[in-house]
């Protein structure tokens, strides 16, 4: 199964006080390497965009008016998602924001209990810490110089790093990139190691003799 790595940005904190989605972005991955499939779109979420959110993610209502609305990419956003692994950080606000837009068309809402929350995960593993997506990107050394206003595709990438982080994988195992070096290369590279034994080699009854008279005759007080 693949993953995807989902973030939105919306006009505001409140989807039950009727703020909307306004962009959408989705990182394919297979075992946690890009496919180079992505789904990205900036919609008209036919609302106005608060001015918090605006310093937050800097889309302008100006700049969305003349967008799709999310009734004109839904069904391509769910052909996208469909099968796949969801995480997400912090899900519940983006998943209950999507629901909330997918009631408006009528689609049936994505299933929370179904998506990874990478939020969650990160809690479990550091309880007394901050969590957020800029703080586990400082704890885990990842280059955060590009995040200069909150963007949901880049946020994306940045997710799939600090899961891969906080999954223990540091590095995407060999086993994945099967596609990259052939199946057989990997399966023959695999065996080598599992068969591979440490050998003994022991001294031969001449070499052990050679040793003791060259100990008598060289050394003049050997400790040993």
């Amino acid at each position: 199964m693949n993953e995807i790595f989902l973030d939105t940005e919306t006009t505001g904190l409140s989807a039950k006080g009727g703020d909307r989605v306004l962009e959408i972005a989705c990182i394919e991955t297979e075992n946690l390497i890009p496919t180079k499939k992505i789904f990205h779109k900036v919609i008209n979420p036919e609302k106005e965009v608060t001015e918090e959110a605006f310093k937050i993610h800097g889309f302008s209502n100006d700049f969305l008016k003349n967008k799709k609305k999310f009734k004109d990419i839904v069904d391509e956003f769910l052909e996208f998602i469909n099968g796949k692994k969801i995480i997400i950080h912090n899900a519940p606000f983006d998943v209950e924001f999507l629901n909330s837009e997918l009631s408006r068309v009528n689609k049936r809402g994505l299933n929370l209990k179904e998506i990874q929350d990478s939020l969650t995960l990160a809690r479990s593993k550091f309880p007394a810490s901050s969590n957020s997506l800029d703080n586990l990107c400082k704890r885990f050394n990842i280059d955060l110089s590009r995040r200069t206003k909150h963007n949901a595709l880049l946020d994306c990438e940045l997710l799939r790093e600090v899961y891969i982080n906080l999954v223990g994988e540091k590095e995407p195992s060999l086993i994945s990139k099967e596609n990259e070096f052939g199946n057989e290369n990997v399966k023959n590279l695999y065996s080598i190691k599992k068969n591979r034994q440490k050998i003994v080699i022991l001294p031969t009854e001449e070499e052990l003799s050679n040793h003791k008279n060259f100990l008598k005759s060289e050394i003049k007080k050997n400790f040993f």
